[in-house]
């Protein structure tokens, strides 16, 4: 096929509301895939970056979340992005690979020559177009996007062993118990077609063992205990591990930055690090804006259009600030995400911190943490519809929604 005549299409994986605890109370009312960073939702920047790729046909959000909850969100980016976007539902969770298999008719309906798969809970700067170029030099079957971590956390994440030479992965293993390389999976992957092949493989292997041992009826119990569902494929244990080292997998490796989104205070590292890649890619998206043209900005800021932020008020570095919040005189804010139809009053001070949807914080107030990002209590959350009474401080806490609180805390969860 001519490469003036290839299709990409693009799947990303959004799970679903079981998998959104850790993201509580944020993803209470709003899907954690449709939080966003640096005034955009977590998607929005996958979406963005697959827009770059040359012959993009379709991009696919896979998940198990209720179908209205993405259906205006699917609208209104391919409206405003020009490409196509669908959300389909799963009936229940299938592992990642398993979803791709699962909807594998629909994803080829435009008969596409490469199949792009993005896990939706990672922040990088997705260089697509580039990993496309090196897995038709390749010639295999997947190239993986990678990055070399430090020692001490590359156990949390894939690690794999790749020739220096080739890029061939020679070896990987999900999340191993000792050391085996630096060289992590970032969650972002390029197939060809034939991926479903090797799905399928794996599929039919399940069935004929699940077959043989139905014989014995104790023999099946005990399969059923320590296997999964014959229809639950994983795409690191179950592809990639039997893969490596049979020429089929490559690396493409990044230099640039890369995090995987695990807990709410990872949001706010991640909105700065998207604030920061607007000033090459997007710099209309920084700094004042209208209603606000006189405020002190410091560093990357986002502020929504329909916002109003007094003069006087003073925002940055990493600061998000959403649709229609009011920020008062005097009002310091730096490090935060601000929600929709916030209300900051005059005086009140953010610092490393989340302001959740219609909160509302009163004078003199202060809501603010030390800053640990993958700490339960690294940052101060307020939950939607909170109130804080004027002159309350909020110090590395978490609060639920449509709570007043007229007394300060500290390290507390308000439940």
């Amino acid at each position: 096929m001519d490469s003036a005549d290839e299709k990409v299409v693009a799947v990303i994986l959004v799970a679903g509301p079981s998998k959104g605890t850790r993201f509580r109370p944020l993803s209470f009312n709003t899907p954690e895939p449709l939080f966003p960073l640096a005034g955009q939702p977590m998607v929005h920047h996958h979406i963005s970056a697959c827009k770059r790729l040359p012959n993009l046909v379709q991009v696919f959000l896979i998940g198990y979340y209720d179908e209205r909850e993405f259906a205006l969100y699917s609208s209104s980016v391919s409206n405003e992005l020009r490409v196509p976007v669908r959300y389909l539902k799963e009936d229940k969770p299938r592992g990642s690979a398993g979803s791709l298999y699962y909807f594998r008719d629909q994803i080829m309906e435009e008969s596409p020559s490469h199949i792009f798969l993005l896990n939706f809970d990672i922040c990088c700067n997705f260089p697509l177009p580039d990993m496309l170029e090196a897995h038709k030099v390749y010639g295999g079957i997947g190239t993986l996007l990678v990055i070399k971590v430090s020692a001490e956390s590359a156990s949390q994440f894939g690690e794999l062993v790749a020739d220096p030479t080739s890029k061939e992965v020679l070896h990987y293993t999900e999340k191993p118990e000792t050391f085996v390389s630096n060289l992590i999976n970032c969650g972002v992957y390029v197939f060809t077609p034939k991926i479903f092949s090797v799905i399928q493989e794996v599929y039919l292997c399940r069935e004929d063992k699940a077959y043989v041992r139905h014989t014995s009826s104790y023999e099946s119990q005990q399969f059923a205990i320590r296997s999964l569902p014959t229809d639950f494929v994983r795409l690191d244990q179950d592809i990639l591990s039997p893969l490596a080292g049979k020429k089929q997998l490559y690396t493409h490796e990044t230099t640039e930055f890369w995090e995987q989104i695990k807990t709410p205070g990872m949001s706010i590292k991640c909105s700065a690090l998207y604030l920061a890649q607007f000033r090459s890619t997007s710099p209309h998206l920084l700094g004042s804006r209208d209603g606000n043209r006189n405020a002190t900005v410091v560093g990357d800021v986002y502020v929504h259009p329909s916002a109003r932020v007094h003069p006087t008020a003073k925002i940055g570095p990493n600061v998000s600030i959403s649709a229609n919040v009011r920020i008062a005189p005097g009002v310091r804010l730096k490090n935060c995400i601000v929600l929709d139809d916030v209300e900051i009053k005059e005086n009140a001070v953010v610092v490393n911190a989340i302001v959740g949807w219609k909160s509302s914080l009163g004078r003199w107030s202060r809501v603010q943490a030390d800053g640990d990002y993958n700490s339960k209590l690294g940052i101060s959350i307020l939950g939607e519809s909170v109130i804080v009474e004027d002159e309350v401080v909020v110090i590395n806490s978490i609060v639920l929604p449509n709570k007043v609180l007229n007394l300060s805390v500290q390290e507390e969860i308000i439940l």
